[in-house]
């Protein structure tokens, strides 16, 4: 007989307990947008403000506010957003807070770091001022879809700047800042239009009419400019040397450009030329002459190793000859002062025998037990005893003697090659002082490399 099986009572049923929801703790995050379009969204501070007030009506904990103004177009670029992935994976929070979705990411790689976070359960819920995404398949796939819609803005958005910068181009209007000589045109519409400095335009002009007239070089040039014309850029400051041979070389001032650089797109410029093209090419020439004649300069022994003791402007070396009798020539080498920094510098010249004789005599007061030169010195001493053996015959069957350093240093600096003079002297670290004719060093005690 089967038994009835009775329902129990209601109130006899266990209750199973129900799982409590995570308390979710936010980081605000504030972001300002580097792109051109959205120059006019809230500011940090307007995003903050807002959100602040949001947390406080719907009761939101904020443990934690950051601000950033990096441009979220690339990956692991911004050096917050890293810090707040590096967060929600300790646990500090779990949950971030900011103004729209796009704050977030505008790029594929760190929208995927933040919906793992989502599926690992380190990330609760992404909140923003209109709507709030969750660990669900619906409110991920809304936040992917948002975040895919910002990345293809901006790549359309770099496509059309392209664009327009290409349709500029072909209007001739060189997009950027316009050169020395020529100042940008303020209105907005008249965008990246160049106009003729009319206080700097014609020092520029005359620069171009030295080196190809005059055969000036690029330093002479910048030295005029610098000690005999004051010249100051829009900036206020001096060309330097590098900034001269960009405008003598820059096409610009004949009425073309190239956009971009080394892109060989060249373009007709709107702009009013300075000079011609025939004087731009006589320029052209004229500094590849320059260039020849400075890679056959002679490398000198002391240059570059020395300091004026009175301007503490560089030394450089000329080359004199002079014609004797018999028709033969004395060679003559002059070390003096750049005027680099002072062009009225008073600091004479010397000779180069007797900078040796001076420099031999400083020798006496350098360390030289520890030289880098020492493996050198015993290979060239090793060498010439070789010769000796071998050519002249002599026979050394007595132990060798210590290399004196000293004495071989001071061998090198009298009797040695140019590239020998100038490892030696590298070899000290601190350099030579010319003041009136007399050397001495740097500092008083010097250690040897």
């Amino acid at each position: 007989m089967e038994q009835a099986i009775t329902r129990p009572a209601l109130g006899d049923i266990r209750r199973q307990p129900q799982a409590q929801p995570v308390r979710v703790k936010y980081c605000l995050y504030a972001r300002k947008s580097t792109e051109s379009e959205e120059r006019q969204v809230l500011s940090i501070d307007s995003q903050v403000k807002e959100m602040l007030q949001l947390a406080d009506r719907e009761g939101l904990e904020i443990v934690e506010l950051k601000r950033e103004s990096h441009s979220a177009k690339e990956s692991g670029k911004r050096p917050v957003f890293n810090e707040i992935i590096e967060d929600l994976r300790a646990g500090k929070y779990n949950g971030i807070l900011t103004w729209a979705a796009d704050r977030i990411s505008r790029n594929a790689g760190d929208l995927a770091s933040v919906v793992d976070l989502m599926d690992a359960g380190m990330l609760q819920e992404i909140r923003t001022f209109s709507q709030s995404f969750r660990n669900n398949p619906n409110e991920k796939f809304l936040l992917t879809i948002l975040g895919g819609q910002a990345k293809l803005e901006n790549d359309n958005r770099g496509i059309n700047v392209k664009r327009g910068l290409r349709t500029r181009c072909e209007m001739g209007l060189r997009p950027g800042v316009a050169p020395v000589g020529y100042n940008n045109e303020k209105h907005v519409d008249k965008k990246c239009h160049a106009v003729v400095d009319t206080i700097r335009a014609p020092i520029i002009k005359q620069m171009f009419e030295k080196v190809a007239n005059e055969k000036w070089s690029g330093r002479k040039i910048y030295q005029w400019l610098k000690f005999e014309l004051n010249f100051k850029s829009r900036a206020n400051k001096n060309m330097t040397l590098s900034s001269v041979y960009v405008v003598l070389q820059n096409p610009f001032y004949y009425g073309v450009f190239e956009y971009p650089e080394k892109s060989a797109n060249w373009y007709e410029g709107k702009h009013q030329p300075l000079i011609t093209k025939e004087l731009f090419d006589k320029v052209q020439e004229q500094l590849k002459r320059d260039r020849i004649v400075r890679s056959d300069i002679k490398e000198f022994a002391f240059t570059k190793l020395m300091l004026c003791g009175s301007c503490g402007s560089g030394i450089s070396a000329e080359e004199k000859f002079k014609k004797l009798k018999d028709g033969t020539s004395n060679r003559y080498v002059y070390y003096g002062c750049t005027r680099a920094r002072d062009r009225n510098c008073k600091n004479g010249y010397v000779r180069e025998e007797e900078l040796i004789v001076q420099t031999v005599k400083i020798m006496d007061d350098i360390d030289l037990n520890n030289i880098s030169m020492r493996e050198k010195f015993e290979a060239e001493v090793e060498r010439m005893r070789k010769f000796q053996r071998s050519f002249i015959g002599t026979t050394d069957a007595k132990p060798q003697k210590t290399i004196d350093l000293r004495s071989y240093a001071k061998y090198l600096l009298k009797e040695g090659s140019v590239t020998e003079k100038r490892e030696l002297l590298l070899c000290i670290k601190s350099k030579l002082v010319v003041t009136s004719g007399v050397v001495s060093l740097e500092k008083k005690v010097l250690s040897s490399c």
